[in-house]
């Protein structure tokens, strides 16, 4: 019988400038916001950066009623966030998308979707939900994106 063994690696002892280094994006306007909830509304850690899930709330914090305004807010959201990476919406490598009513709105979501993202495409997986934190909102999007994005 052969026994697996697992190395340990102590964190502790190995020097700061070798462990990976996160850094926090805050999109114009961002900073106050996020900081009031604790949260960085994009990480870049490694060669991804990792977003906070955006709603379509407007930049005021107003929520649209209309679907169709919140979904484009969102996406509009998450580009201010890459653009302050330096990247755009074809650099995600994945979405999972939340939705409260997603049979209501799956055929508008997809066709916005659509138009912002690029071939090669990215998972996406979309969830259906009793309730998203923002009241009104009927979308929550959360995205991976890549930052060796080869051209």
């Amino acid at each position: 019988m052969r026994v697996a063994t697992f190395c340990h690696v102590d964190m502790i002892n190995i020097p700061k400038d070798i462990r990976m280094s996160r850094q926090a994006i805050f999109p114009a306007g961002s900073r106050a916001s996020a900081e009031q909830i604790k949260v960085s509304p994009g990480l870049i850690s490694g060669n991804h950066v990792f977003l906070t899930g955006m709603t379509g709330s407007r930049l005021d914090g107003s929520m649209p009623l209309q679907p169709e305004e919140q979904i484009r807010s969102a996406f509009e959201k998450i580009g201010a966030v890459l653009n302050e990476a330096g990247l755009t919406h074809s650099s995600i490598v994945q979405m999972t998308s939340y939705h409260g009513g997603l049979r209501e709105h799956f055929d508008l979501f997809n066709a916005i979707r659509s138009e912002y993202v690029e071939d090669p495409f990215p998972a996406w997986t979309a969830i259906e939900v009793a309730g998203l934190r923002r009241e009104g909102a009927i979308v929550e999007i959360r995205v991976i994106a890549e930052t060796d994005v080869k051209s």
